[in-house]
Formats: structure tokens, C-alpha cells, sequence
């Protein structure tokens, strides 16, 4: 079976076939030009699949909040305007003839990781990716696991500060505040101005910039706040964390460090693990629905 498979982000869009073995064929990676609007990322990823030939089904990793069985955005912010609503099953079988299954990043990249990663020994586990927010999956018998109405797991959305610490008519003090990578670059700006992004960060981090690592270590206090609350409801045999920022071997084990010192005894046998498949999760995942 060939599978085209997509993974719609919102700054790029990954395309390429995937086989049987999960093996990846005729990859690109282009602009999604979210901003102008879900149409547009549409009608730009239907031009692009029209370039490929001879592939079996559909399977779209996507941003946003997605109803799995009717393929359609339940929910996406204004990083991709007029996307909610969205049916992208309907679209791309109306146009292509082929059978399509979408699926919400997170949730893809989580199946990627079960199916063809660092997950592939487990059965259960939790992840999380670091991003410009923080998005989650929960895996139960290597299904996900969507809640009452198919959109569980908005980890950073857990309030980890009390609301006196909130400021009137300030949005919910929601984890991804403190802790998505967004956060860690606010936080290294306000150190060094021109410190734009988590690779200068890290680069000057390994320099000996003493006040960018004190920066980075209460980051991970903050990182480390959430995933402690989501241990101690889920008591999960693992943790996958993902996103570029956790590239780092030596951050992902600070994390685990500063999370296993917050949790009580008895659920320190949790591991944290890095994900390992790094921009090919959200296709592989996708495709996994079909290979299952």
C-alpha cells in the first residue's frame, strides 16, 4: 500500500508517499502561507498532492483540533485563519477518490513515535511537544485515547499558576505560558534582546553565558511543573517530549531530573524520553492509520 501523506503545520507543510515498511518516498517540505487563511492552505495542498501519482489513500497529520472519524478542524486558532470548520476528508476525497483519515498533529506524531519510534515498546504513554505551544496525546493500548468529545489531551492548557499571580483581563495562566518554547525565547529577551530563537540560546548557553543558562533552568522548573501534574493524574510508564527545542540530549535529561524530584516516590519509574523521529513524525503518524 502507498499512502500519501501530509503533515500541515503551521509555518510548513511536510508531503511525501510512505510505504508499507514506513519508508519515506518523494519527500518535500513548502511554505503553508497559513496566514492567508485555511482555504488557501487548502486549495495549495490539493495542487501539491496533484503533483504525485500512484498512491492508494489520503493521510493528513494536521494543526488544530480534529474530529478523526468525520475528518473535519473542530477548532484551530488564528495561526491558520477560517480553518475551523474545515472538512479536509470531504475536500480531498471529493477531488482525489481515495479513501482520507485526518488526524491532529500531536495525535500523528504520537502514533509515529508508537509505530516507528521511541515508543515502538510501548503500549501506553503520553506525549507532549514544545512548540510555539505545548500540544499532547494520550496513547492507551497504542490507540488514541480522545475523551469525550475527540479532543483530549490539551495538556498546555492545564493551569499551573494560581490566578492571583494573573493580571485583570489577562488570558488563563495556561501552561504553554510558562513553558512552550515561545516562553524560554521571551524569557532569554528579556537577558538579551537579540536572542531570538533556541539555537542562538543554546549556542551561547555552551559559550559560558552564566544569565542565559539561569534562564534556561527556570524554564525547565516550568516544564517540569506541568509534566509533574500529568504524571501524577496518569501515573504513565513514559513521557515522549518532542519538539525542536528538545533535540537537546542534556536538556531532556534535565527535564526528567527537576519532573522526578516534584513527583512523589512511587512514580518516579516514569520515563522521559525523546522523541525520535523529529519532522517525519506527523507523516509517518498519519500514515500509521492506514498500516495499522
Amino acid at each position: 500500500m502507498r499512502i500519501l501523506t501530509a503533515d500541515i503545520g503551521g509555518t510548513n507543510t511536510k508531503l511525501c508517499i510512505c510505504d508499507e515498511q514506513g519508508k519515506l518516498h518523494q519527500f518535500q517540505e513548502y511554505a503553508t502561507e497559513s496566514r492567508q487563511g485555511g482555504p488557501h492552505v487548502m486549495a495549495r495542498l490539493m495542487d501539491k498532492i496533484s503533483e504525485y501519482e500512484d498512491f492508494d489513500a489520503i493521510a493528513i497529520s494536521t494543526a488544530g483540533q480534529v474530529d478523526a472519524e468525520a475528518g473535519f478542524i473542530v477548532f484551530a486558532n488564528q495561526n491558520i485563519p477560517d480553518y475551523t470548520g474545515m472538512r479536509v476528508k470531504d475536500m480531498l476525497e471529493e477531488r482525489f477518490h481515495k479513501p482520507v483519515k485526518v488526524e491532529n498533529d500531536v495525535n500523528a506524531a504520537a502514533l509515529g513515535e508508537a509505530f516507528f519510534g521511541a515508543a515502538r515498546h510501548l503500549n501506553d504513554f503520553l506525549c507532549l511537544t514544545f512548540g510555539t505551544g505545548i500540544g499532547g496525546a494520550i496513547v492507551i493500548n497504542r490507540q488514541i485515547y480522545r475523551g469525550a468529545s475527540g479532543v483530549a489531551a490539551e495538556f498546555g492548557h492545564i493551569v499551573t499558576h494560581a490566578p492571583a499571580d494573573q493580571d485583570e483581563g489577562e488570558s488563563p495562566l495556561f501552561y504553554e505560558k510558562y513553558a512552550s518554547t515561545t516562553a524560554l525565547v521571551q524569557m532569554a529577551r528579556q537577558v538579551e534582546p537579540d536572542c531570538a530563537n533556541g539555537k542562538i540560546l543554546f549556542d551561547r548557553i555552551r559559550q559560558g553565558n552564566e544569565q542565559l543558562e539561569q534562564v534556561l533552568h527556570a524554564w525547565v522548573d516550568e516544564v517540569a511543573y506541568g509534566l509533574a501534574s500529568i504524571i501524577h493524574i496518569f501515573n504513565p510508564s513514559a513521557v515522549i517530549v518532542g519538539g525542536g527545542v528538545m533535540e537537546q540530549d542534556d536538556l531532556v535529561r534535565l527535564v526528567e531530573a527537576r519532573t522526578k524530584g516534584l513527583v512523589m516516590q512511587s512514580y518516579r519509574g516514569v520515563q522521559i524520553l525523546k522523541a525520535s523521529l523529529g519532522n517525519k513524525a506527523g507523516v509517518l503518524g498519519a500514515a500509521s492509520l492506514f498500516l495499522r
